[in-house]
């Protein structure tokens, strides 16, 4: 015959119940503790998302790590086309020894004693691509990334005047006109404006190629018209002078010829 089993309850009493919660309380702050510790190095080795620099060919430039040098700081710049890479200037403090490698930046840089901040000087489009700072500082690094882009400097546009570019179903004269620019880089564009209105526009992504935009005007045409050639950081400008290049001796030219 089996013996019916019987379920014993122990009373627990408010003084363990306490100790319980505090305990794991406890144990919960060390988690947060230990995660917060975890992210905060995490933000110290890996630093901020890559910055954005953008500057004209021939200039100077300087790449902020935002921190000041400590006496023991090693630092460390690398810079790569596609990845940071392959290391271009160091300061080692334990031998006291500052070393530019990178041929391409040879005698373009150097690096501020006091934060670690990389100067490019007459800088070329050669030095286009990313760059990291590492400035080691135990028991953790200060890390920043750039992402650095030189614009060659923009050719001045050239108007001319054409009667092949043109074409329309107006039976009055008109002038044809071509602005043309040469050697452009990448994010280049072209536009014919007038007045303050934009007439229309074309870009490039490629380099070292020529842009060429093209415009109708009428022969006694009174408006202003300009030619803009611009790059995300600077601009040139030239004005259409009707009298001067579509009053020739050659006549009127009809675009629909």
């Amino acid at each position: 015959m089996m013996r019916q089993g019987r379920l014993q309850i122990f009373p627990v009493t408010s003084q363990e119940t306490l100790s319980f919660s505090l305990t794991l309380m406890e144990n919960m702050i060390c988690v947060i503790v230990l995660l917060c510790s975890c992210l905060w190095h995490l933000t110290d080795v890996f630093g901020d998302e890559v910055k954005s620099v953008s500057v004209m060919e021939g200039e100077n430039v300087t790449l902020y790590t935002d921190t000041q040098v400590q006496s023991q700081d090693d630092i460390e710049w690398m810079f790569g086309v596609q990845s940071p890479d392959e290391i271009i200037a160091e300061i080692n403090r334990e031998v006291n020894i500052t070393s530019f490698i990178n041929e391409r930046l040879k005698n373009h840089v150097e690096i501020d004693a006091q934060t670690g901040s990389l100067i490019i000087t007459n800088i070329t489009t050669q030095h286009t691509g990313l760059y990291t700072a590492e400035i080691s500082r135990k028991p953790s690094a200060h890390i920043r990334h750039f992402s650095l882009t030189v614009y060659a400097r923009l050719p001045v546009p050239v108007i001319s005047r054409v009667s092949s570019q043109c074409s329309s179903s107006s039976s009055s004269s008109c002038c044809c006109v071509l602005c043309s620019v040469v050697n452009v880089s990448h994010d280049v564009s072209v536009s014919w404006y007038k007045g303050k209105s934009l007439l229309s526009s074309i870009s490039v992504s490629d380099l070292n190629i020529r842009l060429s935009l093209p415009l109708e005007v009428e022969y006694q045409d009174t408006n202003t018209y300009r030619c803009v050639v611009n790059n995300p950081i600077t601009n040139h400008t030239q004005h259409l002078h009707i009298t001067q290049i579509c009053h020739t001796s050659e006549g009127n030219i009809r675009c629909d010829d």
